[in-house]
Order: structure tokens, then C-alpha cells, then sequence
């Protein structure tokens, strides 16, 4: 079944009263089941903390699914509520509120994910019995739904920042987003793939010759880097910590129907050769770029942009550093259990492919797991194929009723309306795609990554065909995640469907260096796979040339 068929066979209701919108930027496809019942409670329980934290004017977001696909709407507060939350937005700027949040994530929340994650990454699930994988199956569901309201509660700590910076300059300058954002290269490390494990094992591959003779040779890739792993020297030790740190790390997407860097041997050892050959990118001069723009800026706003960029380089790893460190690490651990479950099930005559046990819903998988006969295998083969062969084109953007136009900012007290307007650019570069018409052989999309690039096209609508991707492809892909950083040495270029100047896929683009253009919307319908392509960061276009 097509896209287009499903479209004509799905009904889409309203999930609940008021406005709906779709968001095909983090969900391009349908989630499975599994999602669907655990999602919509931590991230409601984490975006409410949020706004609460910093004074916002709406009390949260709830989200849910229809046929699959993620539709939000935002919750208003009660009128009793909005004094105090004046007051708490005028503290958010006289005490630097993101400050705080940043300094629990290094010391408290982020240390001890990583904890969490490795004590679940050390449970041998092929090994274990059916009773305990179901054990470990519920620890990695719970924590799994910890790390999702993490991640939503450290979402405005990221944000306001930089959209404060694109507010202010912007006023002061004239100067597009795109321009201003090219001053944050080299501020979130991590979303260029960078870490000190990274580090330690290039430094220990281009000191061990009989080490690189080992990672360049031909042969099977995961017998490779497990033959680099078990090496008893300064290189194995460093391959062993690095994939330790990024191998249960999904790709791309956050549900548990992505794949894990541990799966893609061929991709990831690929894009280790890269980088052990390359080493890290350069920051693209970012500090000339920054005299440039403040140039720009009137003589007597200078002081005051000196400390608005601090601020938003600052916070600027916080976008991406929650969401690695936090759910995808912990959405790989789910799906590898998870896929342990299907394997033996797949083993054992019930399931027709281990990865059908991913469309169970979570008591699901339990009951398979203890003998139930339901669902059955064919039952779970037809939810998988119904999954995989939808896309958010075939889904409605809008349920129910346009949503109210946003509170005049005019009226408000200053901290409220500085803070709901630095949100609301945010929140528009992150989901607004180009609204500009293509020429015949042009897409024009958002200039979210400088740079020129001409190469070939490599087509891919999800993970399970990054093995694909060759080094100096351009991927065109819906929409992409922070954790995709892994393959960055592999790129080129990067042009996606979906997103803005700050989804996970333009930053990632801008801090590795490759050119970048999102929110095309038909990228993936006018690109043919193989097709050669120049892709334009610098003018937000696309030509595919042959």
C-alpha cells in the first residue's frame, strides 16, 4: 500500500477538543504502538515543568497520535495563573534561569543517565531467560519514559537563549537567522559528533599502524570493529570506549522502529575511517564572523550583544546534548531489548521476522514473552507493513480548528513579552519550513548550513537504509535527528523535507561544516536516488543537475 492509499483509507478525527498540528519534523513516519501508549505522558509531564520553570504564558502541550502520526496542541493557562507567571518570566531574566538548568544537567541529570544507560547496555539480553528479558524489557520501558520527560524539561534552557540573540540582533542588524545562527558553529560539540572517546580514538588509530592496518582492511564490517575491540592496547580500548558511548545511540528518528549505530557495522565503520583519516572540522572562522556581525550592531547595543551571544553559545549544546545523552540513547537500549525478544520469538516459529515484535504494544511484548498466542504473527507482519509504507504527506497538518493567533506582545509587561517572543522565533525556526516555489530542476528550501556542494544524491526514507550512504553522498531525507551526528564524516551535503534554521538536522549540518538546506517539503518526491546534485547553503537551493 502507497502513501497515497493509505491517505484514502485512514480517517483523521480531532484527538480531543481545540487545535491539532501535525509534526512531521521529529515523527516523518508513523510510530509504532510501543510509542504511541508510552510518549504522550512524559513529554506532556516534561513540557509543562518547562513552562512553569520559566514564566511561560500556556501551561504545556499534550500530544497524541492518530493513525500513527504525532498531533499537539498547546494547553492555556488559568487566568489566576498568569501573575505569577509575570513574575517568574522578570526572574528569568534578572537571574539567568537557564544558567541553573544547565548546571543540574552537567552535575546531576546528565551524569547519571549515562550511568543508567551503561547498567542496562551491560545486560547480555540474548543470554538472559525469557522471564528476566521480560524484567529488563520494563526497566528499559521505564526508563525510557524518564529520559523523554528529561529531555522535554530541558528544552526551554536551550532555547530561550538563542532565540533572545536572534530577537535582538535581528532587530538591531537586519541580518537574516541564517547569518546570525552561522555564529554558533563550534558551540554544541556534539552535534558535530565530537566527544573525548572520538578524540581518544583517533589519536590511538593514527599512533598504531597495525591498529589502522586493521580498521582499513577488507571483510566483514561488524567482525572488524569487534576485531578492533578486542585488541589488548591503547587502540582497542579506545574503539571499545567509543562504541560503548554511541553504539545503542539510535541514527535517526527517537521511536524504537530506528536503528542503533551497532546495527549499520558497514555505515559506522565507514564513517570511523573518515574521521580517524580527517580528524575533527574546524569551527569555519567563527570569530571573524562574529566581528563581521557585530559591526553591524549600533555602537551602544554592543556591550549588550557581547552578552546575549555568550548567553546562547553557552546553552547552545543543550538542543542536542538532551536529547543524545537522554531519550535516543535510551530508545536504542529499548529497541535492542526489545529485538532480543524478537529473535527468539522469530526463532521459535511465532513471529515471521524478528522485527515485527517492535509493532507490539508494550503488554504485548510481555504476554508474547510468557507464551501468548495474540497478537499473532501475522497480525504483527500486517501492522509492520502498514508502519512502514505511510509518511506524514499522506497525513493532514491541521485537526480541528486553526489555532488562536498568539497574545499580542504589545500588551504585555517587558520580561513576558521578551520571553514569548524569543519562543516563538524559536519555535519558528524549528518547524517552519520554506515557503518559496521551485523551479523545474530547483527546490528551494532554508539556507540552514554555508557552502556549496556538488555530489550524488542518496535517497533514504529512514535508517534502515543509511548502509547506503557512501563517503560524499548528500542525503536526502525527510527529517533527521541530533544522533545522526555519528555519520556526519560520510556527508557532503544534507537537504531535508522538513524542518528549520534550528531542527536537529540544520544544526548538525552547521556544526560539522557540510552545506545544509532543510524545509524543502519535496526533496524526497523530486529527487531521484543516484541523481548528481548541487546543493547551495549559502542561497537555500537545490538543483539537481543530471
Amino acid at each position: 500500500m502507497t502513501s497515497a492509499d493509505a491517505a484514502t483509507t485512514l480517517t483523521f478525527e480531532p484527538p480531543g477538543p481545540g487545535s491539532w498540528e501535525i509534526d512531521a519534523v521529529h515523527f516523518p513516519r508513523p510510530a509504532t504502538r510501543y510509542w504511541t501508549e508510552m510518549h504522550p505522558a512524559p513529554f506532556k509531564r516534561g513540557f509543562s515543568e518547562f513552562t512553569g520553570f520559566y514564566g511561560m504564558l500556556f501551561a504545556g502541550r499534550e500530544v497524541r497520535y492518530v493513525n500513527g502520526f504525532m498531533y499537539g496542541t498547546m494547553l492555556p493557562l488559568e487566568e489566576q495563573q498568569i501573575p505569577e507567571r509575570f513574575a517568574r518570566a522578570a526572574e528569568t531574566y534578572e537571574r539567568k534561569l537557564w544558567r541553573e538548568q544547565l548546571r543540574d544537567w552537567d552535575e546531576t541529570f546528565k551524569p547519571a543517565a549515562i550511568k543508567f544507560h551503561r547498567e542496562l547496555q551491560a545486560v547480555d539480553v540474548d543470554a538472559v531467560s525469557d522471564e528476566v528479558l521480560a524484567t529488563h524489557l520494563t526497566r528499559c520501558r521505564d526508563h525510557h519514559s524518564e529520559m523523554i520527560y528529561q529531555h522535554m524539561r530541558f528544552t526551554a534552557g536551550s532555547m530561550l537563549p538563542t532565540g533572545d540573540f536572534l530577537a535582538h540582533v535581528g532587530d538591531w542588524t537586519g541580518l537574516p537567522p541564517a547569518e546570525l545562527l552561522d555564529l554558533m558553529r563550534g558551540a554544541a560539540p556534539v552535534s558535530a559528533g565530537a566527544s573525548g572517546e572520538l578524540a581518544a580514538l583517533i589519536a590511538a588509530l593514527g599512533q598504531d599502524a597495525d591498529a589502522r592496518a586493521v580498521l582499513d582492511s577488507d571483510g566483514d564490517a561488524a567482525e572488524i570493529l569487534e576485531a578492533l575491540r578486542a585488541r589488548d592496547d591503547d587502540a582497542g580500548r579506545a574503539v571499545s570506549e567509543y562504541l560503548d558511548l554511541v553504539g545503542y545511540r539510535l541514527l535517526d528518528g527517537f521511536d524504537i522502529s530506528g536503528r542503533y549505530a551497532l546495527e549499520l557495522p558497514d555505515a559506522l565503520l565507514r564513517a570511523i575511517r573518515v574521521a580517524v583519516a580527517t580528524g575533527a572540522p574546524d569551527d569555519g572562522d567563527v570569530e571573524g564572523k562574529v566581528a563581521d556581525v557585530r559591526a553591524k550592531v549600533p555602537e551602544e547595543h554592543r556591550e549588550e550583544f557581547d552578552s546575549l551571544l555568550a548567553e546562547a553559545r553557552l546553552m547552545y549544546r543543550l538542543r542536542d546534548e538532551r536529547g543524545v545523552f537522554s531519550d535516543i540513547w535510551a530508545s536504542g537500549l529499548m529497541r535492542r531489548a526489545a529485538m532480543a525478544g524478537g529473535r527468539r520469538l522469530a526463532a521459535a516459529g511465532r513471529l515471521h521476522d524478528a522485527e515485527h515484535f517492535i509493532d507490539a504494544g508494550f503488554d504485548e511484548m510481555l504476554a508474547l514473552l510468557s507464551g501468548a498466542a495474540e497478537p499473532t504473527a501475522d497480525e504483527l507482519a500486517a501492522r509492520h507493513a502498514d508502519r512502514t509504507s505511510r509518511d506524514a504527506k499522506s497525513a493532514p497538518h491541521l485537526l480541528g480548528p486553526a489555532p488562536p493567533a498568539p497574545p499580542d506582545p504589545s500588551g504585555l509587561p517587558p520580561a513576558p513579552a521578551r520571553l514569548m517572543r524569543a519562543m516563538g522565533i524559536v519555535m519558528e525556526s524549528m518547524f517552519a519550513p520554506s515557503a518559496e516555489a521551485h523551479e523545474e530542476d530547483m527546490l528551494r528550501g532554508l539556507a540552514a548550513s554555508k557552502g556549496v556542494y556538488e555530489g550524488t544524491a542518496r535517497r533514504a526514507s529512514g535508517p534502515a537504509e543509511f548502509d547506503r550512504i557512501i563517503e560524499g553522498d548528500v542525503l536526502v531525507t525527510e527529517a533527521t535527528t541530533e544522533a545522526f551526528n555519528i555519520l556526519l564524516p560520510l556527508l557532503g551535503g544534507l537537504v531535508t523535507d522538513s524542518g528549520g534554521l534550528l531542527s536537529h538536522a540544520a544544526i548538525v549540518a552547521r556544526e560539522y561544516g557540510i552545506p545544509g538546506v532543510v524545509g524543502t517539503r519535496e526533496a524526497t518526491d523530486r529527487i531521484a536516488d543516484s541523481a548528481r546534485v548541487r546543493v547551495d547553503g549559502d542561497a537555500g537551493t537545490v538543483t539537481v543537475l543530471g
